[in-house]
């Protein structure tokens, strides 16, 4: 009976662990992340290369950051980016450690890592891009009550702090690729 207890729980972590940060290897021997991703895929190797040398780089506008982060908790927020995209390697490290500076729920926080194979383009392996019209990485999707707010699509309009600020605190904002990202 030990055992089979034992058994279950190696068998249940191991389902839950490939839940997260599951990698694909192109022909080249590059790998990429597709699906839902953590903080702790992006600090591992490869991509703690390119994550904490533009995370620990960023420096957060406090100022600005007092202004919204009272509101920015009452958001939940899904986080698109491709691990093999430019702009993505810019802004995620970035918009991550604004997230941590304001004391963000993380639990409010989906990270989603989008394939760059032809065949399943800006596609993740559960769908969790379905029906948000995600055309360009990064893509951070705020939302309220379950609805959809606003979103900062592949770089912000003035700074990353200024264009939360106006989303989560509902000032007029509208995001690079607007027309784009309204469409369904």
């Amino acid at each position: 009976m030990k055992s089979i207890l034992v058994m279950l729980l190696f068998v249940g972590g191991t389902m839950f662990a490939q839940d997260f940060n599951k990698e694909i290897e192109q022909e080249n021997g590059k790998t990429f992340m597709v699906g839902k991703i953590n903080l702790e895929g992006l600090q591992s190797q490869p991509y703690a290369n390119w994550f904490n040398t533009n995370y620990n780089n960023y420096v957060v506008d406090k100022s600005m950051l007092k202004t919204f982060k009272k509101q920015l908790k009452k958001h939940d927020i899904k986080l698109f980016l491709g691990t093999w995209c430019g702009d993505s390697k810019r802004e995620v490290p970035r918009m991550l450690k604004i997230l941590n500076d304001a004391n963000f729920p993380m639990e409010q926080l989906e990270i989603v890592a989008l394939d760059r194979r032809k065949e399943h383009y800006k596609k993740s392996p559960t769908g969790e891009e379905k029906g948000l019209n995600i055309i360009k990485v990064p893509t951070m999707v705020f939302f309220s009550s379950g609805k959809e707010v606003n979103r900062i699509v592949e770089s912000p309009l003035e700074s990353l702090e200024e264009d939360m600020a106006q989303i989560v605190t509902g000032k007029p904002y509208t995001p690079n690729y607007a027309t784009l990202s309204k469409a369904k």
